[in-house]
């Protein structure tokens, strides 16, 4: 399996991001901390102050995740500090789920990373999103703290 990271375009940004503001609000609806009536304007909210550039915002570095010319996902990364960047967003397309394509994408990331001058990467998983969670555990990383709730 061969797997390419390209910078997003103009084009690509625009339909990732409705995309990613839509599915942000999903997240953050079924994690329980808000009303489904606050989750689209406090997601678009976040996009929009996260990415004022867009795909052009400096320090940040957005992928169209490639496969054998045919677009799998995507992945966004942003340098947070001069040695330490985050995973923002993360996303294999449904349709390509369980092929090995997160994993490979998160190795090419990490050969990026490492040529932009970061020693680390984080990311923040939401704790339902086991799928995730696995992954992430499985090429390296670690869990450094937990947020726990109880619904009564």
């Amino acid at each position: 399996m061969t797997i390419s990271l390209e910078k997003m375009n103009a084009t690509e940004f625009q339909q990732y991001r409705k995309f990613a503001i839509r599915n942000y609000a999903d997240e953050l609806s079924k994690s329980g901390d808000w009303e489904q009536q606050e989750v689209l304007p406090m997601a678009t909210n976040e996009y929009d102050s996260l990415l004022p550039e867009n795909e052009k915002t400096e320090d940040n570095y957005l992928y169209t995740i490639h496969s054998n010319n045919q677009e799998v996902g995507m992945i966004w990364l942003a340098r947070r500090t001069d040695d330490e960047g985050f995973i923002y967003d993360f996303n294999i397309w449904e349709d390509n789920q369980g092929k090995g394509y997160g994993k490979q994408a998160m190795k090419e990331l990490e050969i990026i990373a490492k040529k932009i001058g970061l020693k680390s990467i984080g990311l923040h998983v939401f704790g339902h999103n086991q799928i995730a969670r696995d992954l992430y555990k499985k090429i390296g990383y670690v869990e450094t703290n937990i947020k726990m709730k109880k619904i009564l």
